[in-house]
C-alpha cells in the first residue's frame, strides 16, 4: 500500500505544522547536520526562513499525497531538485536528508508510529529524495549564472533599479522570476523578477524595493555598487499573456511592475496584440518610478494604455532628493486612492486576462476585490505569494 495508504499518510501530514518551523523541522535540521556537517555550509547563518519554507513545502506535499494527487508534487520536487543545484547540493546529501527526516518523524510520532506509517514514511521520503536527486542529475543546463552590476540607480527613497551584464545569456520567459544572491549577503537567496525580456547579450535589469527587516533587499537598495558580482538561479513562474486571447488587465503595485513591464516589452515585438490596460500604483506620485518608460512604450504601441495611481495626491519632502518621474503629457490622468479601489471602480474586468503583481497583501486584496465584483478566479494570474 504505502503511498496509497491515505490514513498512514494523513498521520505524517498531521505531524507537520508549518507554524512551528522551529519544532519538528528545527530538530530535523539539527539531526541532519549531526549526520553530516557539510550541508550546514550550504545554508545562511540564520535558518529561520529556510526552516519555514521547508515546513510549508512538506505540509503541502503530504497534503497532496493524502489527496492522491501526484502530478503537481512530482513536478514541484523535480524543479526543486534542479534549483537546489545552486546551493552545491550533492547526491549523497539527499541520502542523509532522508535518513534525518525519517528519524525525526519517527521520534515525533512516538506511539503513533505503526508499521503502516513506517512504510508510508519510507516510500514518501524515497519519492521526495529520489525525484529531487534524479532531476538534479539529469539537468544539463548551468546550475547558476554569474553577472556583474554595471549600473545602480536610486530612483526613490527605498527603490533601486539595478542593471547587470551576465557572463553568458540566461534563457527565461518574460514575466518569470529568478533566485538571486548578492555579495553583501552570502548564501541568502531572494526572488527577483527581470524587468526586461531575455537579452541575447546577457543584459538583465531588476527593480528592487527595500522592505522593513529585509536583509537582502536593503543591501541591494543601499549598498550595491557597480562591479559587484551577483549569482542567479534557474527561472520560475508562468505569468503570460495569450496573444490569441481576450484583452488584458494588468495591475502593478510598486516594483511589482517588473514582470509586467517585461511582458509588455516582449509584446512590442508584434504589431498586433490584445489591448492591454495597465494600472501602476504607488504610495506617492514620486514612487511611480518608471512612468517615463511606460509613456514611451505606450506612445508607440496603441494597444497599451496606462493609468498611474497613487494613494496620496502629493509628494513628501524627501521626494526632492530623487529624480523627477513625471512623464510628458500623454498618459492617462493620475488617479488618487488605493490601487484595488481604483481598479474595481471600472467594474470586474471579467472579460479580460488579468495579471496582478506586487506585495502579497496588495495581490490578495486586489484578487479579493475583483472576485467580489464577479471576476472569475481562473482568469486571474499572479506569482506564488510565498516565494
Amino acid at each position: 500500500m504505502s503511498l496509497n495508504d491515505r490514513d498512514a499518510l494523513a498521520v505524517l501530514h498531521a505531524a507537520l505544522d508549518p507554524d512551528d518551523a522551529n519544532g519538528l523541522i528545527g530538530r530535523f535540521y539539527t539531526r541532519w547536520f549531526s549526520f553530516e556537517a557539510s550541508p550546514r555550509d550550504l545554508f545562511p547563518p540564520d535558518m529561520a526562513a529556510q526552516r519555514a519554507a521547508f515546513a510549508q513545502a512538506l505540509k503541502w506535499l503530504y497534503g497532496e499525497l493524502v489527496a492522491q494527487r501526484s502530478q503537481e508534487p512530482v513536478a514541484f520536487l523535480a524543479q526543486l531538485g534542479r534549483d537546489h543545484r545552486k546551493y552545491g547540493v550533492r547526491p549523497e546529501h539527499y541520502q542523509t536528508l532522508g535518513q534525518a527526516l525519517y528519524a525525526t518523524l519517527r521520534e515525533a510520532l512516538a506511539d503513533a508510529w505503526t508499521d503502516t506509517v513506517d512504510a508510508a514514511a519510507q516510500q514518501s521520503l524515497n519519492l521526495i529524495t529520489g525525484v529531487m536527486s534524479g532531476a538534479a542529475e539529469a539537468e544539463q543546463g548551468p546550475a547558476w549564472w554569474d553577472g556583474t552590476v554595471i549600473e545602480h540607480l536610486r530612483v526613490s527613497r527605498d527603490i533601486a533599479v539595478v542593471r547587470l551584464q551576465l557572463d553568458s545569456p540566461m534563457p527565461y520567459h518574460a514575466g518569470q522570476y529568478v533566485n538571486v544572491t548578492v555579495p553583501q549577503c552570502p548564501r541568502r537567496w531572494r526572488y527577483l523578477t527581470p524587468a526586461i525580456p531575455p537579452d541575447e547579450t546577457g543584459a538583465v535589469e531588476f527593480h528592487v524595493r527595500a522592505v522593513s527587516g529585509g536583509l537582502v533587499s536593503n543591501a541591494i537598495v543601499n549598498e550595491t555598487r557597480p562591479g559587484d558580482r551577483w549569482r542567479l538561479s534557474s527561472p520560475h513562474g508562468a505569468l503570460e499573456v495569450n496573444r490569441d486571447g481576450s484583452d488584458v488587465l494588468m495591475v502593478a503595485g510598486s516594483t511589482g511592475l517588473a514582470p509586467l513591464r517585461s511582458i509588455i516589452m516582449d509584446l512590442t515585438r508584434w504589431a498586433d496584440n490584445p489591448r492591454v490596460h495597465l494600472f501602476f500604483g504607488g504610495r506617492y506620485p514620486c514612487e511611480l518610478y518608471d512612468l517615463r518608460t511606460l509613456w514611451q512604450i505606450a506612445s508607440h504601441n496603441p494597444w497599451l494604455s496606462v493609468s498611474p495611481v497613487s494613494e496620496f495626491s502629493g509628494d513628501p519632502a524627501w521626494a526632492a532628493d530623487y529624480p523627477d518621474v513625471t512623464p510628458p503629457r500623454g498618459l492617462h490622468v493620475r488617479q488618487t486612492g488605493r490601487l484595488m479601489d481604483v481598479v474595481t471602480r471600472y467594474g470586474n474586468w471579467g472579460d479580460r486576462q488579468i495579471l496582478i503583481c506586487g506585495g502579497p497583501n496588495m495581490v490578495r486584496a486586489t484578487v479579493d476585490a475583483l472576485a467580489t465584483k464577479g471576476a472569475a478566479p481562473e482568469r486571474i494570474q499572479h506569482d506564488p505569494l510565498s516565494r
